[in-house]
């Protein structure tokens, strides 16, 4: 059986890591706010903000934006503000309001993944993906010699036997601080050439998929769609190890303890909030508290498509705009602006999710997120995706 996998040799900073590490680039979108004290908080230091296109400001700029996120990491590179390890993995334990998160940083072949509905692939999509979201994203990718993703993967291992082995190694611990922004606290172990041969082996059982997408379906896609575009003049060997073919990933487990699923919000804005809700909840039977709504529909991906009809259907008709959003309180301080209404989602169900994707399935486009926002993956390691 040919692996999906391929070790990586891995991008860490040479240190500053609380500065270093910021949010991936697709939270808290309705929230410059955020965005601002991370970047007055980074200041001059060396900062993977300078190599994302945080959305709260796409469409500002655009192009100039990742022009300078392309000499960013160049910079980096000659200024020696980030060090490449040996051949290897990353353990990593996140430790967040949820618990302790244990992941595996490694890279997958994007030869093996797909997003295209009734394709059974080795990783798999799980929710649609929104074809506008993804130009900015490519982008950014073009002209890079870097990357810094944010996706995790979902793998299955119920009795969680391959991080308890881990866990009994004497692993090197290569990064231990606190993320900014209250975002909990982070430790990384290097897992050695050998060993991580041992893991992807193990990591890569059952039937297929044998990994999903649990967060960055958006950056995985993108990732994809790259790979896609320049592939297309390459020779078969350049195919067969050119470093955009592969692309790093946080491989968790579905089952772990601090796995927990959360609803990603719907906010309506630039509506007339009385005429929304009307239209809203004589369609859909809801609780209503001030301007928001709270569906009774089911917790699965067909309760997600029911609400987004009816949202989409009074948009076209009326005109406004759709964010979606994480975290309750998130919601609800967003809902009380002037033209807003939040629409307040149920959590998916774990044991179902690899079921609904079995035979190419997707969930509908932001049907869920693992963890609160501020526990949403935090960029810390790199990988090059160019030979420039």
């Amino acid at each position: 059986m040919r692996t999906c996998i391929r070790i990586p040799r891995i991008f860490i900073p040479d240190g500053g890591f609380e500065k270093w590490a910021v949010i991936a680039c697709d939270q808290f979108t309705s929230d410059k706010g955020y965005w601002d004290r991370v970047k007055k908080f980074v200041g001059d230091e060396p900062s993977t903000l300078n190599f994302i296109l945080p959305e709260a400001f796409l469409g500002e700029d655009d192009e100039e934006r990742i022009e300078e996120i392309h000499e960013n990491m160049y910079r980096a590179l000659e200024q020696g503000h980030i060090v490449k390890l040996n051949r290897g993995m990353v353990l990593v334990a996140r430790k967040t309001d949820a618990g302790v998160r244990h992941g595996i940083i490694t890279a997958i072949d994007l030869e093996a993944y797909t997003t295209d509905a009734g394709v059974v692939s080795p990783v798999r999509s799980s929710e649609a993906v929104v074809p506008s979201r993804l130009p900015a994203r490519i982008a950014a990718r073009r002209g890079a010699p870097l990357e810094f993703p944010h996706a995790m993967l979902f793998y299955r291992d119920k009795r969680g036997r391959i991080v308890h082995a881990l866990l009994r190694e004497d692993l090197e611990e290569i990064y231990d601080f606190d993320l900014m922004e209250d975002g909990g606290h982070v430790t990384g172990y290097y897992i050695p050439d050998d060993l991580a041969e041992d893991v992807a082996q193990e990591l890569q059982t059952g039937s297929e998929p044998y990994f999903a997408v649990a967060d960055g379906n958006h950056s995985l896609a993108a990732a994809k769609a790259y790979w896609d575009e320049i592939k297309e003049n390459l020779s078969a060997e350049e195919k067969r190890n050119h470093p955009a073919r592969f692309t790093l990933v946080e491989l968790v487990n579905l089952y772990d303890d601090a796995v927990v699923f959360h609803p990603i919000h719907r906010l309506v804005k630039k509506v007339d909030v009385a005429a929304f809700c009307d239209y809203f909840t004589r369609q859909l039977k809801c609780r209503q508290v001030g301007s928001l709504l709270f569906p009774a529909v089911p917790a699965n991906g067909a309760g997600v498509k029911q609400a987004d009809e009816i949202i989409e259907r009074y948009v076209r008709q009326n005109g406004g705009e759709i964010d979606y959003i994480h975290g309750d309180k998130n919601l609800t301080k967003l809902a009380r602006e002037e033209g807003c209404v939040g629409i307040a989602l149920r959590p998916i169900e774990k044991e179902s999710f690899f079921e609904q994707l079995a035979g190419g399935g997707n969930f509908p486009k932001k049907t869920f997120s693992v963890g609160e926002d501020k526990e949403k993956r935090y960029y810390v390691e790199g990988k090059e995706i160019s030979y420039d």
